[in-house]
Formats: C-alpha cells, structure tokens, sequence
C-alpha cells in the first residue's frame, strides 16, 4: 500500500476516536468512551471493573497523545494522528497494540457478564455498536474478533484485531 492510500485508511480511523465529533481526539474523548460503556453493561465507575475501565482509558490516551500529540497542547488533530500513525505505528502495530491493551482489556472485563475473563461475541457487538460503529460494522467485526470460533473474545483476539485494524494491517471494515 503506497503512503497516500495509508494515510487516507488512517485519517478514516481518526473518527473512531473524535467520539464527541469536535474535529480532535482528547482525554474527554477516551472517557466518554469508557462512561459509555459502563452504561451500556450496567457497571458503576466506582466499582473494580469501573476504575480498571477509566485507568485503561487514561493510559490509552497518554500512550496516543505520547505518539501523536505533536505541538503538546493535550488535543491529537487528524494531521497529528495520520503524522504519528505514518511516523511511528505503520511498521510497528505492536507499540499501538501495547498502548490499548489496558483498555480493551478493562472492556472485555466490563462486557464479561459471566467473569469468565472473555466476552460473548454479542456483548461485543453491544460495545462496538456503543463506541459508535454501525451495526452492520459491529456484527461484522465482533464476528471476525473470535478468531477461534468459540463464541468468545478473549483480550488477545482483540488486542491483535484493533491494532490491525488501527495501523491499517487489516482490510477495510
């Protein structure tokens, strides 16, 4: 894939974190995400899983706005996230990985219904559609999350996914 078809898949991703549509990616932005689905699967912020999801939530964002967050001012601009994905992730989706894993990690414990330390592929697609896929998008994708078929996604599945997905590994969704 040349640099320019790269970075228009990149800028597209832009929007999955933009979740308040202001034009940047903020601290806000990952916290609006986390209390969005504590509502959905009925979680209080206060409880293990609650504070696990929000610190998840921050180490995500300082680890993105560490990458990307070029002139310093705690806001991540479409330019600065196609900059920083080009820069620093495109060969090496395992940093961006790493950066996520404390978040979908604290997700997957969040849409855990039964503390197997997995989450059902329905309860995915209930986090995905909440995070703002579509849900033609979301049943698709958590679908293609449980990679081994057994109506789980464990946090490896998951992990390895969104980093494809979000370093652009992976075919469009």
């Amino acid at each position: 894939m040349d640099s320019a078809e790269y970075e228009r898949k990149i800028a597209f991703r832009f929007a999955a974190f933009d979740q308040d549509g202001n034009g940047y990616i903020d601290r806000a932005d990952f916290s609006a995400a986390a209390a969005r689905l504590l509502t959905e699967f009925g979680t209080t912020a206060r409880c293990d899983k609650g504070q696990a999801l929000y610190t998840g939530a921050e180490a995500f964002w300082q680890g993105m706005a560490g990458i990307a967050d070029v002139d310093g001012d705690q806001r991540v601009t479409r330019e600065e996230f196609v900059g920083g994905a080009v820069k620093r992730l495109r060969d090496n989706p395992e940093r961006f990985a790493e950066i996520a894993r404390p978040f979908l990690r604290a997700a997957i414990a969040v849409a855990d219904q039964d503390d197997e330390g997995v989450a059902s592929v329905p309860a995915v697609e209930r986090a995905l559609k909440v995070l703002g896929a579509s849900r033609e998008t979301a049943a698709f994708a958590a679908q293609s999350l449980d990679v081994d078929q057994d109506g789980k996604v464990a946090e490896n599945e998951a992990v390895a996914a969104f980093a494809a997905y979000f370093t652009v590994i992976a075919p469009d969704v």
